[in-house]
């Protein structure tokens, strides 16, 4: 649960600095980017298990 909120606080404060220097966000803006990043996420997920 830490890790969640860590993160959660790490994501809008990254999210903030890039909306006050204006700049755009670094995420997917499609579908695809968005199932690319999960992959990414299982992938580790899986080899953490197997190993």
């Amino acid at each position: 649960m830490k890790q969640a909120l860590l993160s959660a606080v790490s994501g809008l404060t990254v999210g903030a600095l890039f909306s006050f220097l204006d700049l755009p966000i670094p995420a997917p803006p499609t579908l695809s980017g968005v199932l690319g990043i999960i992959g990414i996420y299982l992938g580790f997920i899986l080899m953490n298990t197997i190993l």
